[in-house]
């Protein structure tokens, strides 16, 4: 470990000075070249306004309890909307204090609609994505000591609190999947509750994108329906920190008409965002390219030398089996150090036990861990004040999520750090070197289709189940609805009858929409000699992260696959210790079934539309944990798989690549190098992840007559994602052609050209005829 010079220990609450505190991370000669931009964001003083009149007063000293005496002015004006019955979306910034927006209206409902026995007379039905945050928020609110009967309806609730949730809760909070699952069809039995819903919260609202955001728009029309039936019209107020247009988000959301409030008042600290790029090792990839120091190596020595100076730390890394790694080398270099040091890192990721994650949050909030890895289980709005520097283990895949993980630290007041660890990859490469693009640019908009068939068609199935479609419902559903509808009855899921549509399967509708998978049932991780569960897998990534020989990490155990059963949906594994991670390869092949929209390019094409998909892991790789060397490369013998999808694409004529200076020869290089960097950057443009999308290229292709290159959304019926880079696609590929010009490498690298989950193991690819193609295609 590389210790970093002592710094004073801050009391707690004062925060750091941020911009030192990343000098001092860059000091010496080995890390000199490694800070590529630092930029300080000034602090900022608090707008108060006084308490409304209609609000409760009890409600007002339980706060002042708190010592809060005076509201910030954007909680006030969120508060009156939703008090007037107005939807609303509360976007500000974290820390601002968002919750009590809608605490405020909620609480004082809930404290004046009671019966003279106590009866319920107003309920609130508060949403969630992770349990984690609603667990956060039960003990936020019993911490104002109001007499106000609160309860979490989640996974891990009992039998017995699930009744007493049903028969007696006023405030309920829950998430997207247990209201899918659990409330909506058994809303009969949730009558008296349903029939009493005032306020509707859905918190962190831009967590809801892609397919799971589509899903969860659904979900919420299902609500209001439901409600409607039972007597009750709520209002929506949503929450979110980070989301462009977010009247527009809550909007598509909702189905409802809503007020933003985005100005925020609330005090700030000064912040330090700084950008961090690993070195280049000695060590070689794939076709011999050179690789970079992996980012989670980077930041456990970097988490370390914080904690060795009592920077009390949250390191965000993107993989469950990153997190455990970063968490047990910063635990090693810290016993170095000093053993007691050691113990004060932990991990926090999904999949640990209701009572793991609960022990960590406390241990972090307390004190008693100074430094924690952790995936963005904690991004979200969970009270974990006190925190000085946050490091982020990869661009997180959009500039909300970024900024949603930066500001977990100085939640206090006082001044924060904010640090950017860039992966070997086109997207980290390219906002490292270009911060305006991260720093200096508005959040992205919330990307999702809640048309998409494939979504629509089960939550049909799923309303209908709960109570007979109607041509009056329909408008709720959106415009497609009706016709979707005929594809059921003809299925035979649905049966038409005078009255309407009408659920004639013996099965849970719910079942047919998995709202968090990308497909499949899940797949259960099974230790071969004693049939114990250790964790789970979506179906939907499986073969990429459960095959036969993958490494899978839980709380710093190492874990290896022996077998993979796709009929049982059972992968079996086996307690080993190896160096190495592993990372899945796949081929693909795509064919037009109908292209929607299109642009030209002078002779060049720019096309929007559906795809047919075909996709078989073929092998995978064995990388060094440390290194990030590849040590070899294992076939595997998995089906194929078919997906009808969206996809963006661009032809380009042969001529015009004559024109171009690109030979015969270079051209399926060229297009490749193309197409890998193109879907790396992507998520700049759209609120997505590589892994979400696909993409084939092509110096032929069938359907075209042409060189085409296609990039495609991972996701049945799409999920915007390719849609939004049709809309964006000259700023998309400029960005694109900007960031393989400008790599250090000589002839490509993971982080301009080269893909980690490229089928043919990333050859060929031609830098230079990348950025001829690119060129030749922008040009026109």
């Amino acid at each position: 470990m590389s210790a970093l010079p002592t710094v004073p220990t801050p009391a707690r609450g004062s925060g750091v000075d941020p911009a030192a505190l990343v000098e001092r991370l860059a000091e010496g000669s080995s890390r000199s070249d490694r800070l590529t931009h630092l930029e300080r964001i000034p602090a900022r003083a608090a707008v108060t306004e006084a308490w409304p009149r209609w609000a409760d007063p009890t409600v007002v000293t339980a706060y002042a309890a708190r010592g809060i005496t005076q509201p910030w002015r954007h909680q006030v004006r969120a508060a009156g909307h939703a008090h007037d019955g107005e939807h609303v979306v509360l976007a500000t910034g974290t820390a601002s204090g968002k919750s009590l927006g809608y605490l405020l209206p909620a609480l004082t409902a809930i404290r004046a609609g009671r019966g003279p026995r106590g009866q319920r007379g107003s309920s609130t039905l508060y949403l969630a994505p992770t349990k984690a945050l609603a667990q956060d928020q039960r003990a936020s609110i019993a911490g104002l000591g109001l007499d106000v009967r609160i309860a979490t309806h989640d996974g891990d609730s009992t039998q017995e609190q699930r009744d007493w949730t049903r028969d007696h809760a006023e405030y309920v909070l829950t998430n997207p999947d247990m209201l899918h699952r659990s409330l909506l069809p058994t809303h009969e039995r949730w009558a008296r509750f349903f029939a009493t819903v005032d306020f509707v919260v859905v918190d962190e609202c831009h967590h809801y994108r892609g397919v799971f955001g589509a899903h969860v728009a659904q979900v919420l029309r299902r609500l209001r329906r439901v409600c409607a039936a039972h007597g009750s019209s709520p209002t929506f107020v949503l929450a979110s920190a980070t989301v462009a247009e977010p009247e527009v988000a809550a909007r598509r959301l909702t189905g409802l008409d809503v007020v933003a409030v985005t100005e925020d008042d609330s005090p700030r600290g000064e912040v330090a965002v700084g950008l961090w790029e690993p070195p280049l090792t000695s060590y070689s990839g794939e076709q011999g390219a050179p690789v970079r120091r992996p980012a989670p190596a980077e930041t456990a020595d970097l988490l370390a030398d914080l904690v060795c100076s009592d920077v009390r730390t949250l390191a965000f890394v993107r993989s469950r089996r990153g997190v455990e790694q970063v968490a047990q080398r910063a635990s090693e270099l810290l016993a170095e150090v000093d053993p007691l040091l050691a113990t004060r890192v932990d991990s926090y990721r999904g999949g640990y036990l209701p009572e793991e994650r609960r022990a960590l949050e406390d241990d972090l909030r307390s004190g008693r861990l100074l430094g924690m890895a952790a995936t963005n289980a904690l991004e979200l709005g969970i009270d974990v004040s006190g925190l000085d520097a946050v490091l982020v283990t990869g661009f997180p895949g959009t500039r909300a999520a970024f900024w949603q993980q930066v500001g977990r630290a100085g939640r206090t007041g006082g001044g924060a750090l904010g640090m950017l660890i860039a992966r070997d990859d086109p997207l980290d490469t390219y906002l490292v070197h270009h911060p305006e693009a991260l720093l200096g640019r508005p959040v992205e908009g919330t990307v999702f289709d809640p048309d998409n068939p494939y979504v629509l068609g089960p939550h049909l199935c799923a309303a209908a189940q709960e109570q007979p479609l109607t041509t009056a419902d329909l408008p709720l559903f959106g415009p497609t609805a009706r016709a979707l509808l005929d594809d059921l009855v003809e299925a035979g899921l649905l049966r038409r009858r005078p009255q309407g549509w009408f659920w004639t399967d013996r099965r849970r509708a719910a079942d047919l929409a998995d709202i968090r998978s990308t497909g499949g049932a899940q797949v259960q991780l099974v230790e071969a000699d004693t049939g114990r569960v250790v964790g789970t897998v979506d179906g939907g990534r499986a073969h990429t992260t459960a095959h036969t020989g993958a490494v899978y990490v839980h709380r710093g155990e190492t874990w290896e696959v022996e077998r993979l059963d796709l009929d049982e949906h059972v992968a079996e594994i086996r307690r080993t210790d190896v160096d190495h991670t592993t990372t899945a390869r796949d081929v693909a092949d795509i064919a037009i079934v109908e292209e929607r929209e299109h642009e030209m390019w002078g002779r060049c094409r720019v096309s929007f539309g559906s795809v047919d998909v075909s996709n078989q892991v073929t092998s995978y790789l064995r990388r060094r944990s440390r290194t990030g060397e590849v040590v070899g490369e294992f076939p595997l013998d998995l089906p194929v798989r078919t997906l009808r999808t969206s996809a963006v694409w661009w032809t380009v004529p042969d001529d015009v690549l004559e024109a171009a200076g690109l030979l015969r020869e270079d051209l399926p290089g060229a297009a490749h190098a193309a197409e890998h960097c193109s879907i790396g950057l992507l998520p700049l443009f759209a609120t997505c992840d590589r892994w979400d999308i696909g993409g084939v290229s092509t110096a032929r292709h069938p359907d075209t007559g042409v060189l085409t290159v296609f990039v495609h959304d991972g996701h049945p019926g799409g999920a915007g994602f390719a849609e939004r880079g049709y809309a964006t696609a000259r700023e998309w590929l400029t960005a694109t052609r900007a960031t393989i010009a400008a790599c250090e490498c000589v002839s490509g690298c993971p982080s301009c050209i080269q893909s980690p989950k490229c089928g043919n193991g990333n050859d060929p690819l031609d830098k230079a005829g990348a950025v001829l193609l690119l060129d030749a295609l922008l040009a026109r």
